[in-house]
């Protein structure tokens, strides 16, 4: 799994994640609170580094170019 996402990305993601745990929960009430389990996408991809949307649009936001193994001799 190569990282895509780049450092500020990745911190703005799991600052996202967790406001939308933390809020979400505190401020919905009954069966709609459940919504704040929503920010374990942004969360998990935060820390990860690794965002599947990205790949399926090709965006890279991380600054270096992923590199093939296979074109790797030596």
């Amino acid at each position: 799994m190569p990282i895509n996402e780049g450092k500020t990305e990745r911190i703005l993601r799991v600052l996202a994640g967790l406001f939308l745990l933390i809020l979400l929960p505190l401020t919905l009430h009954g069966a709609a609170k459940w919504w704040g389990l929503v920010g374990l996408l942004p969360l998990v991809t935060g820390l990860t580094g690794y965002c599947p949307a990205w790949t399926l649009f090709g965006i890279n936001t991380c600054g270096t170019k992923p590199t093939d193994p296979a074109s790797h001799r030596g």
